[in-house]
């Protein structure tokens, strides 16, 4: 069994393959989806100021084990260690103007309410099974044995609309800090 708190030193670095060009200045669609807190989440509604929607593929778990050749595709492995990248600088991220942070990938809402609770996360983690968004954004994918899942990427969600694009995301273990630095250096207008 993999450890998932730990990444390989030698996992596969992904390339931009210009999957998420289209994204910036695309409003967010009319889309809701369960979240961990027994609620629905409305994307296209997510109010003012600046949201973090953070897209990973699949969070492991020590019960279940990663799909066959897991740690071979670019960018699949590390969803548990970007989970407390994300946990560890929660408050860092609200106080640099981030008005939501939010997970979301196709494991329904059981499976990630786990891991919410076992990492100890405190942000709601959203469960698009189908993966709606998607199909409606035209967001990257990929196929790991029989199930198709989402690309690691991260929306930066203003006003209803798609501000700002992190694709590719590596490593997967510092992005809440490279989401940080981004939007300390991109502070929101007064007003916005």
């Amino acid at each position: 069994m993999a450890d998932l708190n730990q990444l390989p030193a030698d996992l596969p670095i992904p390339e931009d393959d210009g999957a998420a060009d289209h994204l910036v200045g695309q409003p967010i669609p009319r889309l809701s989806l369960p979240s961990t807190a027994d609620r629905t989440i409305a994307l296209d509604d997510l109010g003012p100021g600046r949201a973090v929607l953070y897209i990973y593929p699949l969070t492991g778990r020590p019960d279940i084990g990663l799909p066959d050749g897991w740690d071979n595709i670019p960018g699949a492995r590390g969803c548990t260690t970007e989970a407390c990248d994300f946990r560890d600088h929660h408050r860092d991220l609200l106080d640099a103007g981030a008005t939501a942070v939010l997970g979301l990938s196709s494991q329904d809402s059981d499976y990630q309410r786990e891991v919410v609770d076992r990492l100890r996360l405190p942000f709601e983690m959203l469960s698009d099974t189908g993966l709606s968004l998607a199909e409606k954004l035209n967001l990257p994918t990929f196929r790991a044995g029989d199930l198709m899942l989402y690309k690691r990427l991260t929306l930066v969600i203003s006003d209803g609309a798609i501000e700002y694009v992190f694709y590719p995301i590596f490593p997967p273990n510092r992005h809440a800090q490279q989401l940080l630095a981004w939007l300390r250096s991109h502070p929101t207008p007064i007003g916005g």
